[in-house]
């Protein structure tokens, strides 16, 4: 499973950011990488009181996610 990782801050703020993440299957990392623009542009279409500060695609590593 490959996570879509990015950050996202409240519009005219960069102190008030969270992480959010889109999660994919049967896709690699590289495939991730061609296709996460087109992605940030829908969530931030849904989402217009944020801008993303920065993203990267990466294996999905569960441990880190249950601590």
């Amino acid at each position: 499973m490959i996570e879509l990782l990015f950050v996202v801050c409240l519009a005219g703020s960069t102190t008030e950011c969270q992480e959010q993440s889109l999660l994919y299957q049967d896709i690699s990392t590289q495939t991730c990488v061609f296709a996460a623009q087109p992605e940030l542009a829908k969530w931030v279409e849904t989402h217009p009181n944020f801008r993303i500060r920065s993203w990267k695609c990466q294996p999905l590593n569960f441990e880190e996610r249950e601590t």
